[in-house]
């Protein structure tokens, strides 16, 4: 990339705001020396491992690389045998557990954020180096006497002779002659000796060497003769004890050393992933997103030689904050060159800027403050002629400083680059500059190469507008209030409106009138004309939010009425089902009373059970014929495939025998059925329909069983209560004649409807012996074990 245009887009400042959001030395570094990258794949990596930040940092906003130090250089000096000072151990220390830290979060949410994971999956685990310099050295840098067993003596003999020094002192202090010959009865050190204070003219009373004298001369610091013995031993054990201390850091040093080039990858690792969370962070200060990339590969499909097709949405300059003004631009479509027109102070020069910036932004791996519907091609250049830097001293005028930075420009891109040119042609004659204008904008329309440049000059709006591949494009300016607005408008040339500005910033009205009237006729209409067009099209934006207002409106007002539509259907669905469930309950009471009266039937044969029965199955069936239990128009139920007519085949369910049906009596309810050559009459209850065999021959032979295998389980769950019975009934005779002692029904816990139906029906059946309820292995309330 070209340094000078990243000075002019002002990329620098962008990295230092960058630097702001790192944590350490070295993830500042590279914040600082970022820079713009040309490699699609690289790219795409970087903004996808920036949006996984802004993701973990939306889920957990105090996420942090923790108190990593910049310690290569530590590992480096151990790597050459040198000694570590106790307290850059513990730096290292340090930084080791907030590695491990970081590597052991990011590895337990690897799934959801790989990208940040292969980065830190990286992270060399040193836990025993950590663990070393930990059991060594206290918080404050200190040696622990646990460090060694030599230093742990080494300390303990020094502490013994200390007090065995301090107990000898101790004496002559307190004796008679002490309270004479001392000054103070203190005990002190002097060049690491104890010594008492002994008074100038005592000091030839007591024996000892003088290490001081105070500043009055009436104090001499004198250790006795008694402990000089004793400091000369603490002075050899301070010895032994320095040397001890060293060689535990000479140790601790190595295993540093050993690993420098693990600790500085791990550092290089953390510094990575803390650049991608301060981009995350960034991102999230200047509500930016990840841009989509056009792919390079893809575009050498297409016919047109240029970089591709740049569409900003939404875009904002990252250093104006809250003051940016949104704008959308497209570029490289139907046209490769804009030209901006509009009033000065308009904002043309920003609207460059933010073009320019964002398409550096983005090809350093950093969300741009734009709709994440933004594309930007790959640039291998973006080069800019913005600002002016005339200077007296190497004779470079305005116009001299511009036109060598249209030379640099020419000279460095091609037709992938991008290039953004301020005031082209200005600060000479304008016809002159004019037609030089032109001709570069020509230079690059014949390269493909995507440019935007600014202009007051009329002659560059007419050739945009007739100039195939070159479109016009304007800042509006408000008519009314006579001021700049900074929305851009791509189609429509834009008036300078120097009068207005002028008079804004403070030009006299009558120095205003003046040049008004020096204007040439055609200027003036040509600006009124502009001025037409863009109160215009502000009455047309206006209409078109108030359009959108009313659509939206509408849109929460038909989602308002689909909400109540939903809750409508949701309460009739549970009217429905309320329904439905007291059906169920009035049937349960209706089996039990068919049950009751079968069990009569069962136990008594007198005419007047026989006719109570029939009475009370005849209510029954009146019930079951009423309006609440017939179907639906349209619907059909399971019942209308179990209809018996004559000719039908169908199963005895006591004797399991296949039977055709001869004759149906409705009034007494039995049927007539053949099997072989046995003719018998059974209630309607005693068979059930089933389908034809296959082999007709063998069922006219005689009569042949039916022979099935029985399971030792009957599962109910799911059935209406009025197909349990029947399904229960069969099983049980089917069982009975398999020689089944014992079986398991399973009718689950719900309602207890279905487990009452089934225990009502077992307490009167006359093959059942006995039954119980299931144990907890057996399935517990939810089946009934039954004894035949």
């Amino acid at each position: 990339m070209d340094n000078k245009s990243l000075e002019m887009l002002e990329f620098p400042r962008i990295r230092e705001i960058l630097a702001g959001y790192t944590s350490f030395s070295a993830s500042r570094e590279l914040a600082e020396n970022l820079q713009p990258q040309y490699d699609y794949e690289e790219i795409s990596l970087l903004l996808r491992q920036t949006a996984e930040a802004r993701q973990l940092l939306g889920l957990e906003r105090g996420f942090s690389i923790g108190n990593v130090l910049d310690v290569r250089e530590k590992a480096r000096l151990a790597a050459l045998e040198g000694i570590l000072e106790p307290l850059s151990l513990l730096e290292i220390q340090q930084t080791l557990a907030a590695l491990h830290e970081v590597r052991r979060y990011l590895k337990n949410i690897s799934e959801d954020f790989p990208l940040l994971w292969e980065i830190a999956g990286g992270i060399v685990e040193l836990r025993q180096i950590e663990k070393d310099i930990a059991s060594c050295l206290d918080p404050a840098g200190e040696v622990l006497d646990t460090a060694s067993p030599a230093l742990a003596d080494i300390r303990r003999q020094l502490r013994e002779t200390r007090g065995q020094i301090l107990e000898k002192l101790e004496t002559i202090v307190r004796s008679p002659r002490g309270n004479r010959i001392l000054q103070e009865d203190i005990i002190t050190e002097r060049e690491g000796r104890y010594v008492i204070l002994v008074k100038m003219e005592s000091r030839h009373e007591i024996k000892g060497i003088v290490h001081d004298i105070s500043n009055t001369g009436a104090t001499v610091f004198m250790e006795p003769t008694v402990t000089v013995g004793l400091g000369n031993a603490i002075r050899e054990l301070v010895i032994e004890e320095r040397r001890e201390i060293d060689r535990i850091l000479r140790l601790l040093s190595a295993e540093v050393g050993a690993h420098s080039d693990d600790i500085s990858r791990s550092i290089e690792l953390a510094a990575e992933l803390d650049l991608v969370l301060a981009k995350a962070r960034y991102a999230r200060r200047i509500k930016a997103v990840e841009p989509v990339i056009i792919n390079p590969a893809r575009e050498k499909d297409k016919t047109r030689n240029n970089a591709g097709y740049l569409h900003l949405v939404d875009a904002r300059h990252p250093l104006l904050g809250d003051k940016a003004v949104p704008f959308s631009v497209g570029l490289g479509d139907d046209f490769s060159i804009i030209i901006i027109t509009g009033p000065n102070t308009g904002g043309k020069t920003v609207t460059l800027k933010t073009i320019g910036l964002l398409s550096l932004m983005a090809q350093a791996g950093m969300p741009i403050p734009a709709s994440g519907e933004s594309h930007l091609p790959l640039f291998d250049g973006v080069f800019t002629d913005i600002g002016d830097e005339q200077s007296i001293e190497q004779t470079l005028s305005t116009f001299s400083w511009h036109i060598g930075n249209v030379v640099r420009i020419i000279r460095g891109a091609t037709g992938k680059s991008l290039v953004l040119l301020d005031e082209l042609g200005t600060s000479t004659d304008p016809a002159e500059g004019s037609a030089l204008a032109r001709a570069v904008l020509q230079y690059f329309l014949a390269r493909g190469t995507l440019t935007v440049a600014t202009t007051h000059y009329s002659d560059l709006k007419a050739f945009a507008h007739t100039t195939p591949g070159l479109e016009n494009a304007s800042l509006e300016f408000d008519p009314e209030t006579l001021t700049p607005t900074y929305h851009l408008t791509v189609g429509i040339p834009g008036g300078s409106n120097a009068m207005a500005t002028a008079a804004r910033l403070g030009i006299p009205a009558e120095i205003i009138d003046n040049a008004r009237s020096m204007l040439t006729e055609g200027s003036q209409e040509l600006e009124t004309l502009l001025a037409t067009l863009m109160a215009e099209k502000q009455k047309i934006a206006s209409l078109q939010r108030e359009l959108a207002a009313e659509r939206d409106e509408l849109a929460r007002h038909n989602t308002d009425l689909n909400s109540e539509l939903e809750r409508l259907k949701t309460e009739e669905r549970k009217a429905i089902q309320e329904a439905r469930d007291t059906i169920v309950r009035e049937a349960a009471e209706l089996h039990k009373e068919i049950r009751q009266a079968t069990a009569e039937l069962r136990k008594e044969k007198s005419a007047a059970r026989t006719e109570q029965a029939r009475r009370t199955l005849a209510g029954v069936r009146e019930q079951l014929d009423s309006e609440a239990w017939q179907p639906r128009a349209g619907e059909k139920t399971e019942a209308d495939a179990g209809i018996i007519e004559v000719g039908d085949t169908v199963q005895v369910k006591e004797a399991g025998l296949l039977a055709t049906v001869l004759s149906i009596s409705e009034e007494s309810g039995e049927i007539e059925v053949q099997s072989g050559r046995t003719k018998m009459r059974l209630g309607l209850d005693s068979v059930v329909k089933t389908t034809a065999p296959q082999d007709r021959t063998a069922s006219s032979a005689g009569i042949q069983p039916v022979v099935r295998r029985v399971p030792l389980e009957l599962d109910l769950r799911g059935k209406r209560a009025d197909e349990v019975e029947v399904a229960l009934d069969t099983y049980l005779n089917d069982a009975a004649q398999s020689n089944i002692a014992e079986a398991r029904i399973i009718h689950g816990i719900g309602t207890g409807t279905v487990r009452s139906i089934v225990r009502d029906f077992l307490a009167s059946h006359p093959l059942v012996k006995s039954f119980r309820t299931a144990e907890r292995d057996e399935g517990g309330d939810g089946a009934t074990v039954v004894s035949l």
